[in-house]
C-alpha cells in the first residue's frame, strides 16, 4: 500500500540495497541496536550539556587520561574476546557441536577473567608514574586506581557481549546500552544541581560501566541457560576443545598483538596528547574524539551484526553473498557518514559553542582534521570484521604494525611545531592507511576464494 505513494526510484534504491536474505538479517539485527544508538547518542549529548559545565578542559584532559590508561592496561594483558567468541561459536553451531559451542565461552569467560586481574595489578603498580606522566600530577594517583577497578567490573563483559551476538540478542544489548546512558545522565543531572566537581564524573563514568556489565553478563548466562540447558557448565568440558586449542590461541594472541599495536597508534592518542602537550591540550583532545565518537555511533551496530553473518557465510562457502553484503555495507555506511560530515563543516562551530559553551571551541579544528579519517573508516567499517571471517586475523596486524610504525616515527618530527593538529592529522592519516589496505586485502581474498570456487 505504501508503494503508492513512495517514488519509484525510492523504491527501488531501497530493494537494491536491502535486496538479499543476508543483508536484510544485518538491517533487522542492527535496527534494535540503531534505535538504541539514536537514543543513547541524544541522551550522550544532553550528558555531555551537564558534564562540560561542571568540569574545564583541563580536567576533561586528566579524566580521559585516567580513562585512556585503563583502557591501555586492559589491551596490553587481554584479547579481543568477544571476536574470539563469534568466530568459533559460531563454527561450531553450524557443525551442530553445541558441547563445543558452550565451552568455547566457558574458555573465554576465564580467559577474560585472568586477564582482566592482570590489568589491575598492571594499573596498581604504574598509577604513580601514570598520575605523574600522564595526570601531571603524583595527587591524582587513587584517582587512577579507583578507576581501575572498572577491568574487574568488565572482567567477563567481552565474553558476554559475543555470546549475546551469536544467538541475536541485540534487542537486550540495545536495552543495556539505553539504561547504562539513562543511569550516567542521571547522575551528570544530579551533580550538575549538587555542585558535583572531577571525582564525582570520575563516579559517574564508573556506574555506567558497572551498570552495563551486569546487564549484559546476566543477559549472557540466562541466554546460555536457555541454548544449553542449566548444567551447561560442567557438561563442557574444556578437554573437547583439544584438537581446536593450537588454532583457538593462535587466533587470540594475534588479536592481543592486534590490540597493542592499535593502542600505540590510536587508542592511546590522549595518552600521547598528555605526555607531549599537557593535560589541558589533552582536554580539547579528548573532548574531540569523543564527539567522533559519537559520529561513529550508529555504525557500531552494523558491525556488530555484519560479523557473525559474514562468519555464517564464510562457513558455508557463499563467496558471491560476502561480496554483495560488503558492497551493501559501505553504501549504507555512506549514506549516513557524508551528510554527517557536511553538517559538522558547516555548523559544527557554532554547534559546539550553543552546547558545550566556548570553553571548548579550541577542539572544533581537532575535529574537522579527525573527520577526514572517520568518513574513511565508517564507510569501510566491516575491514577488520570481513578478514576475521575470512580468516586472515594475521594480516590486518600486519598492516597495522606497519602504519603504526609510521605514525609513531612522525610524532615526534611533527608534533613540536605542530601541536595536537599534528596528532590528528596522523590519526587521520592512519586510518586511510590501514583501513585502504584491509580493504585491498579483503577483495584478494575473496577473489581467490572465487576463482577457487569456480575451479571446482
Amino acid at each position: 500500500m505504501i508503494e503508492k505513494y513512495v517514488p519509484k526510484k525510492i523504491i527501488a534504491l531501497v530493494k537494491r540495497v536491502l535486496g538479499t536474505p543476508v543483508f536484510q538479517r544485518i538491517i533487522k539485527n542492527a535496527s534494535y541496536l540503531l534505535s538504541a544508538t539514536g537514543i543513547t547518542m541524544v541522551l550522550a549529548i544532553i550528558q555531555g550539556i551537564f558534564v562540560f559545565r561542571i568540569i574545564s578542559p583541563e580536567d576533561w584532559g586528566l579524566l580521559g587520561a585516567i580513562f585512556t590508561f585503563t583502557t591501555a592496561a586492559n589491551k596490553i594483558t587481554g584479547f579481543r574476546i568477544n571476536e574470539l567468541v563469534v568466530r568459533y561459536m559460531r563454527l561450531f553451531i553450524e557443525e551442530g557441536e553445541q558441547n563445543k559451542a558452550a565451552a568455547i565461552y566457558k574458555l573465554a569467560s576465564l580467559l577474560e577473567t585472568f586477564s582482566a586481574s592482570l590489568a589491575f595489578i598492571l594499573i596498581w603498580v604504574l598509577s604513580s608514574w601514570g598520575a605523574e606522566f600522564f595526570g601531571k600530577d603524583v595527587a591524582t594517583q587513587p584517582l587512577w586506581i579507583i578507576y581501575g577497578t572498572v577491568v574487574l567490573i568488565n572482567s567477563t563483559f567481552d565474553s558476554s557481549r559475543g555470546l549475546l551476538q551469536v544467538f541475536t540478542r541485540f534487542q537486550t544489548i540495545a536495552a543495556t546500552n539505553i539504561i547504562k546512558s539513562c543511569s550516567t545522565l542521571a547522575l551528570a543531572i544530579y551533580w550538575y544541581f549538587n555542585n558535583g566537581g572531577l571525582n564525582e564524573i570520575l563516579l559517574l563514568y564508573m556506574g555506567g560501566k558497572l551498570v552495563d556489565a551486569i546487564g549484559k553478563t546476566s543477559a549472557a548466562i540466562w541466554t546460555a541457560n536457555q541454548e544449553w540447558g542449566s548444567g551447561w557448565w560442567s557438561s563442557s568440558p574444556l578437554r573437547i576443545l583439544k584438537a581446536d586449542l593450537k588454532s583457538i590461541f593462535t587466533f587470540a594472541f594475534s588479536t592481543n598483538f592486534s590490540d597493542t599495536i592499535s593502542l600505540v597508534a590510536k587508542d592511546s592518542e590522549t595518552l600521547w596528547v598528555s605526555a607531549f602537550l599537557g593535560t589541558e591540550a589533552a582536554g580539547y583532545y579528548y573532548f574531540a574524539t569523543g564527539l567522533i565518537g559519537k559520529i561513529k555511533l550508529p555504525i557500531s551496530p552494523l558491525a556488530l551484526t555484519t560479523y557473525p553473518e559474514l562468519a555464517r557465510e564464510v562457513a558455508n562457502k557463499k563467496w558471491e553473498s560476502v561480496k554483495d553484503t560488503l558492497i551493501r555495507s559501505s553504501r549504507l555506511a555512506g549514506v549516513y557518514t557524508l551528510p554527517i560530515v557536511l553538517f559538522f563543516m558547516v555548523l559544527g562551530k557554532p554547534a559546539i559553542e550553543l552546547l558545550y559553551e566556548e570553553n571548548f571551541l579550541p577542539a572544533y579544528p581537532i575535529l574537522m582534521i579527525l573527520l577526514i579519517g572517520m568518513t574513511f573508516d565508517n564507510i569501510f567499517f566491516w575491514n577488520r570484521v570481513a578478514l576475521l571471517a575470512l580468516n586472515r586475523p594475521v594480516y590486518p596486524t600486519i598492516v597495522n604494525f606497519i602504519g603504526m610504525i609510521i605514525k609513531v616515527s612522525l610524532i615526534f618530527i611533527l608534533v613540536e611545531q605542530y601541536q595536537a593538529y599534528a596528532f590528528a592529522s596522523l590519526l587521520s592519516f592512519y586510518y586511510i592507511f590501514t583501513v585502504g589496505f584491509a580493504v585491498l586485502g579483503v577483495r584478494s581474498e575473496l577473489n581467490k576464494k572465487m576463482s577457487v570456487s569456480e575451479a571446482a
